[in-house]
Order: C-alpha cells, then sequence, then structure tokens
C-alpha cells in the first residue's frame, strides 16, 4: 500500500471556501498536492482517473473563481468530479468511493451540495445548467451557472439542443469546454492566453456593448453586417464561430493547467455583462501529471487497484473470458461468413468489444461518437438496404434513443439487431449504469422478439440467431463480468425462436429463469430437492416471442411456478402472467411468484451485494418456492444452499 502523499496545503482545505485567499503561487501547489492526493485515492479503490488528472487545475480555478455552490457548478458525466469531491468536503471518505454505502463515482446531488446535478451519462450539464439559470433569472437571483463539458460529451446532439436553446434565451450561463482529445484548437499559448483575456476584458465588452448599441441605430442590413464583422474577427482569431452561430460568446482556447491564464479570464467571465451565454474553451491533457496515465493508450479511464510507482493494475485472475469479448468473437464468427454484418457503437468501442471487431472489419465497424439515437436510425438506414447491423450499446445508454427504437425501427419492422451489454446489476458504476429495464422497454414493442443470455455459449447461438434473423428488430442481453467458463465453438448455431429449455426435471416447483440467474436457479433446485421439494429448472430464452408451450407445461404440471430475472418489473414475469391469466391457467389454484428487482434503484456496491439485496440469490429464490408452498425456509435451506 503506498504511502499518502505530503499534502501540506491540501490539508488546509475542508471546502472551496479556502481557496479565496490563495495567490497563483499557492494555487499552483494546491493543485500539485490535489493531483497527487487523487492518485494516491482512486490507487487504492479503482476508478476513474485520467478524467480528473486532466482538470485538477481547472477544478482549483473554478473553485476559486466562484463562489460555491450558491454558485452551481455542474460536471457533465461526473466521472471527472474526484478532485472537485476531494476539494468540497469529502477527501476523508474517498477510500468508500463507488463501494457499498460509499461515495458515488460520479456527481450526486444526494451526496453533497456543492453536487447540484447528479450525472453518469454525457451531455446533460447545458440542458440541466440552462434550466438553473433561467430559474435563478425568473427568481431574481443573480448567482452564476457554470457548466464543464468535455470534447467527447460535445459529440452528442443534446449539447447542441441545449446550446441552440441557450443562445435564443439569453440567460447567462458559463459553459467549459473541456478540450482533451479533438483537434479543433489552434496552438495553445501566451497569445491564445492574451487575446483570450483582452477578449473577456470589462474593457473590451464595454467598448463592444456600446458598439452594439451604436450599431442598432443603424438600418437592420447594417446593424446585422457590422455584428457578423465582429463575430467572425474573433472567430478568425479564436475559432470559435461555431458556438458564435449558436448564441454564445467564445472566448479561448486557453491552457486548463496554467492557472495564471485560467484565473483571469474566469474572473473576467463571471464578471461580465455579455448579453447571453458564454462559452470557456479549455486544453488539457487527459491523465495530466502522471505519467503511466499520460502514456496509456485510455489514458487510465477507468482503472482497478494500482501500484503508484509504476502504474500497475491489480487485477484478479480471470477465470474465464468476459461476455463482452465472447460477443466481439461471435459477431467475428459472423462477419467472417457474411459481409453483410456490420458494427456500431456509440463512442463505447473497448466497452462493447466492437474495437475487437474493427481490427479485423475496419470498413464495416462504426463508432457514431455519444449518440445513441443517431445510432439507432442509422443502423435503421443500413438495414434498409440489405445490411445486417449490430447496433452494440450498453442497456442503460439504449434508453437515451428509446423513440428510435419505437418509432424508426419497431414501427417499420426493420432487421436491426441490438447487443445489450450491461444487461443487470454492474456493480460500482451504480444506478445510472445497471441495465435494468431493457426487458420491459423492449419486450412491450411490437415485432420485436428479444433473447437473454443465460451463459457465454447461449450468447454465441444467440448472436448468430440475431445475425440469421432478417423479418424484423431483434435483441440479446448479456451481463457485465466474465462467463461460467464453457467451451465454446468456432461459431454459434441458431436457435429456434421463442422456444426455451428445460435443464432439470420436477414435479412439484418450477423455476423459470430468464438470463443469467440461471445458474442460480440451478443451485435453488439443488437445494429445494434436498428438502424434499422435487424441482424443474427451465431457461426460457425468449422474452418474445413467450414459449407458451413450456409455459403451459409447467403451469399444468407444477403446484409453484416462480419466474426469475435480472430486470425490473414490468419484464418477462409480466408477460407471463399475462398468458396464464389470458390461458386460464390462473383460476385452477397455481401459485406463481415474479422475482424482478426491486421497484427502487440500489446504489452502487458490489454485484453479489446488489443481488443479495434485491432478493435474486441462490437463497432468496429457495426461500420464495418454499414460501409459496406455506413452508418455512429456516435454517437448513440456508444450509442446502450453501452445499448445492
Amino acid at each position: 500500500m503506498p504511502n499518502a502523499p505530503q499534502t501540506p496545503l491540501l490539508d488546509k482545505v475542508s471546502s472551496p471556501a479556502d481557496l479565496k485567499a490563495l495567490d497563483f503561487e499557492k494555487l499552483t501547489t494546491l493543485s500539485d498536492e490535489l493531483r497527487a492526493e487523487t492518485i494516491y485515492a482512486v490507487s487504492r479503490t479503482g476508478g476513474h482517473l485520467g478524467a480528473g488528472l486532466g482538470v485538477v487545475e481547472l477544478t482549483v480555478a473554478l473553485h476559486h473563481v466562484f463562489d460555491t455552490p450558491a454558485d452551481r457548478l455542474i460536471w457533465d458525466v461526473g466521472h471527472q468530479a474526484y478532485p472537485h469531491k476531494i476539494l468540497t468536503g469529502r477527501r476523508a471518505r474517498m477510500s468508500s468511493i463507488r463501494q457499498k454505502d460509499g461515495l458515488s463515482g460520479f456527481t450526486s446531488r444526494a451526496e453533497s451540495a456543492f453536487d447540484p446535478f447528479g450525472a453518469g451519462h454525457s451531455s446533460t450539464s447545458i440542458s440541466a445548467g440552462l434550466g438553473m439559470a433561467v430559474a435563478r433569472d425568473l427568481g431574481g437571483k443573480t448567482n452564476h451557472v457554470v457548466c464543464v463539458i468535455g470534447d467527447g460529451a460535445m459529440s452528442a446532439g443534446m449539447a447542441y439542443e441545449a446550446m441552440n436553446n441557450a443562445g435564443a434565451l439569453k440567460s447567462k450561463l458559463i459553459v467549459v469546454l473541456n478540450d482533451n482529445d479533438m483537434s479543433i484548437a489552434p496552438a495553445v499559448g501566451a497569445m491564445s492566453a492574451y487575446l483570450s483575456r483582452l477578449l473577456s476584458s470589462k474593457p473590451y465588452l464595454t467598448l463592444r456593448q456600446a458598439m452594439k448599441q451604436l450599431a442598432s441605430h443603424f438600418p437592420r442590413k447594417l446593424e446585422e453586417a457590422a455584428r457578423k464583422a465582429e463575430e467572425y474577427t474573433r472567430g478568425m482569431v479564436t475559432g470559435g464561430t461555431l458556438f458564435e452561430e449558436l448564441g454564445f460568446y467564445y472566448v479561448g482556447p486557453i491552457d486548463g493547467h496554467r492557472l495564471e491564464h485560467l484565473v483571469p479570464v474566469l474572473n473576467n467571465v463571471r464578471d461580465s455583462k455579455v448579453d447571453g451565454p458564454l462559452l470557456v474553451h479549455v486544453v488539457t491533457q487527459k491523465g495530466r501529471g502522471y505519467s503511466p496515465a499520460e502514456q496509456s493508450a485510455d489514458k487510465f479511464h477507468g482503472v482497478t487497484k494500482f501500484d503508484v510507482v509504476s502504474g500497475a493494475q491489480v487485477k484478479a485472475q480471470a477465470k474465464a473470458p468476459s461476455y463482452t469479448s465472447v460477443f466481439a468473437k461471435a459477431l467475428i464468427a459472423e462477419a467472417e461468413a457474411d459481409d453483410k454484418v456490420v458494427a456500431i457503437t456509440a463512442a463505447m468501442p473497448s466497452g462493447t468489444g466492437v474495437d475487437k471487431f474493427a481490427d479485423k472489419f475496419p470498413d464495416r465497424s462504426f463508432d457514431v461518437g455519444i449518440a445513441e439515437q443517431h445510432a439507432v436510425t442509422f443502423a435503421g438506414g443500413l438495414a434498409t438496404e440489405g445490411y445486417k447491423p449490430f447496433c452494440a450499446i450498453y442497456s442503460t445508454f439504449l434508453q437515451r434513443a428509446y423513440d428510435q427504437v419505437v418509432h424508426d425501427i419497431a414501427v417499420q419492422n426493420l432487421p436491426v439487431r441490438f447487443a445489450l451489454d450491461r444487461a443487470g446489476y454492474v456493480g460500482a458504476d451504480g444506478v445510472t449504469h445497471q441495465g435494468s429495464f431493457d426487458l420491459a422497454y423492449l419486450g412491450c414493442l411490437p415485432n420485436f422478439t428479444v433473447m437473454a443470455a443465460a451463459d457465454e455459449l447461449e450468447l454465441m447461438h444467440m448472436v448468430a440467431t440475431a445475425a440469421a434473423h432478417d423479418t424484423g428488430p431483434i435483441a440479446l442481453r448479456y451481463p457485465r463480468g466474465e462467463g461460467a467458463g464453457l467451451a465454446l465453438p468456432a461459431r454459434g448455431a441458431v436457435l429456434p425462436l421463442g422456444k426455451g429449455r428445460v435443464l432439470k426435471e420436477g414435479t412439484s416447483i418450477a423455476l423459470l429463469s430468464i438470463g443469467t440467474r440461471l445458474a442460480v436457479c440451478l443451485k435453488a433446485g439443488t437445494a429445494l430437492a434436498a428438502r424434499g421439494l422435487s424441482t424443474t429448472v427451465a431457461d426460457a430464452r425468449f422474452l418474445k416471442p413467450l414459449d407458451t408451450d413450456l409455459i403451459g407445461r409447467l403451469a399444468d404440471h407444477h403446484e409453484v411456478l416462480i419466474t426469475v430475472e435480472e430486470g425490473s418489473q414490468g419484464g418477462f414475469g409480466a408477460a407471463v402472467l399475462t398468458y396464464l391469466a389470458s390461458s386460464g391457467r390462473l383460476d385452477r389454484g397455481l401459485k406463481v411468484r415474479t422475482l424482478t428487482m426491486p421497484d427502487r434503484f440500489l446504489d452502487h456496491a458490489k454485484p453479489e451485494e446488489q443481488i443479495d439485496a434485491a432478493g435474486l440469490s441462490a437463497y432468496s429464490i429457495a426461500a420464495a418456492a418454499a414460501g409459496a408452498l406455506g413452508i418455512d425456509a429456516g435454517r437448513d435451506l440456508a444450509q442446502a444452499v450453501l452445499s448445492a
């Protein structure tokens, strides 16, 4: 375990108010200590590192210049907010980050008054900030609203929708564009810093306002020409014409690691009387100040615990390939057999395995940026021309494109294949990344086929099934993490649509699982059998179409039917109940229980802790089955589960 860094100045900071009196030299020293503290904190817990290291000086400057939390400071996504958390009274709790009952890995309103808006998904900050700015104006208040958004998040349409609206509303809103990857900035140096200070200074803005008032007395065409001339002149100097066209007063680019550049510009922007929103373009380096992060391809975006000196991460030895890598293997196999197979991801190539597909088929792989809505309709366009698009998006991120899924895909019955990674609980990433709702939100759509893989072999078969399915949209869901260690073929086999399978035969209780709860259902079945309760265990495989033959047999020949899914209410269990009711099988004394995720959000914790809290463990399943028969689960059933 590394020794804690020496941080004498940071030790005196209990809140951002303590930064107000510090000069540039001390602010620079504080930044160095804050960077060291961030590295030390994440090395002990794992989490997001590179993004936070890139905004250390920016974080210090913002809290020095603005009066937070009265001034609202919104971090887009929030994964870069670890230094912000340290400065806002949460330093002592950083060792709990992303753990049960600990700090969130993102910003959280429930956690601190310094987090005015919770995040986890990208590109929401400008919309939320504009809402806060308008509320401020309506209430006659004078506080500032500052949004920090990265260049990647700027690729999402929502950011531009918000900017367009902000430009029209004319409320004062300060947007800081943290540019750490895009090549949209000219060289950043002393001249750029000087121009930024000049263009944001009170004398320039006062002169600009005076000229604007003078121009207002010109004929309309001359007034517009004068405005355009001033705007484009600044655009040629600074490169901000795009933002000016959206109605923002552009300042930048400036070096985001030099406080003597940042602080004067932020002071000017804070005090400016510009009529409308402003955008400050700040250029930073992801992973700044930590050599292993600077040299990493992903700039140490997300890490496990690591050695501070070497940067070597502590990773448990994998017992089996991850579901994500198995999906990539299966998709590559299908693409080798069919040149119409293409892959689409929305800024998550490594997270979805599409990066591996792109290595083999670069011309058939498309990363559209943080633009899930576009990804879905783009896939629809490909499908109309006879291609077989696989849209690989996290379950929780596909929620952002639901209208496109309904309107552009389901209504037109286009054969787009949706591969939903991170289905179910995801551990430390918490509620914003849990794939809770896909079974419910896809299962209700006409024309859709919906599958859930119980293990990695089933995942390979379902990828093959999706590739072969050309009569409408089809989705397959699979979890984060490792598979069960099963032997895998070179290529999956096509499954019969809407047909499940029985893995264990019994006579009294039927456990009907969909997805990766199957393994614990088998364990629960063994424990129940040890208690003398003969149990059938079946894998539905499909939410839609339902295997009504299998469900009917289970209902007709068992006293108890338990459905099990790692998904929200309104999904698989609801569909089974609807069928049982319509077929009259609920009229005959059948005891049915539907085990789902509870109707509440479960915060970050280890996946197994989340499963236990949700009542989806092997013991909970066995106890629910025994309880349906009026049998107290008791300690012996718990012991039987442990022995199974």
